[in-house]
């Protein structure tokens, strides 16, 4: 599995860094992370509920940190476990600014085995490239709320909270990752509209049954 890509935040670099090096961030936007504990500067340890097509599970883990050269380089090891199999990888990510925004260059590869693996190796790296855009998202809305001025209501001071994806954010995240990897785009509207008008025959169907039960 190889997760290669990039992406731009509008904020500073050290911001974003500082961000990065943060359990308490990370845990809150990290789709699927319930907990991540700091051991020393370079390793965390935590529990993340991952789910990938069918197959679902918890799994146990650590993340070791290496090559830290603040605020502009990172590599990151991260090997998990649990009852769906095993979850291993690494990568490097470099952050440059440039005119107030940060450029964020990330690049590693991994391996899954057991249950989650049976899903298929394109599946599993769709779903892996799904979470790290959504948490990458969340980490931009994240630093924007946190650098947003707070405002003035009448004599109180509203300040904007960021709100984390929810669990069903998150899956229609995914849905939405794999629908757009696995469907051309010029079959994507005919799939999208067949897909609606058998929810709607469905809806319909479980409507007359409840009906005729009335009866």
């Amino acid at each position: 599995m190889e997760l290669n890509g990039a992406y731009t935040f509008d904020a500073p670099r050290q911001v974003i860094w500082d961000a990065l090096m943060d359990p308490d961030v990370l845990a809150r936007i990290l789709p699927g992370v319930e907990k991540l504990d700091k051991v020393s500067d370079t390793e965390f340890t935590g529990v993340m509920n991952v789910r990938v097509g069918p197959v679902q599970g918890k799994f146990k883990g650590k993340v070791t940190l290496s090559d830290l050269r603040e605020p502009e380089h990172f590599v990151m090891v991260v090997n998990g476990r649990g009852a769906a199999g095993f979850i291993k990888g690494s990568g490097d990510a470099t952050l440059v600014e440039e005119d107030g925004k940060t450029i964020l260059t990330y690049g590693g590869s991994g391996d899954v085995g057991g249950k989650i693996a049976s899903v298929g190796q394109r599946l599993v790296e769709t779903t892996g490239k799904s979470i790290v855009r959504q948490g990458l998202e969340s980490l931009d809305r994240l630093t924007q709320a946190q650098l947003q001025p707070p405002e003035v209501e009448g004599e109180e001071i509203v300040i904007e909270e960021y709100a984390p994806p929810s669990e069903f954010d998150v899956a229609k995240g995914v849905v939405k990752d794999v629908f757009d990897e696995y469907v051309p785009e010029e079959r994507r509207m005919v799939v999208a509209v067949a897909g609606v008008a058998a929810f709607v025959a469905v809806i319909l169907l479980l409507f007359n049954l409840l009906s005729g039960g009335e009866d």
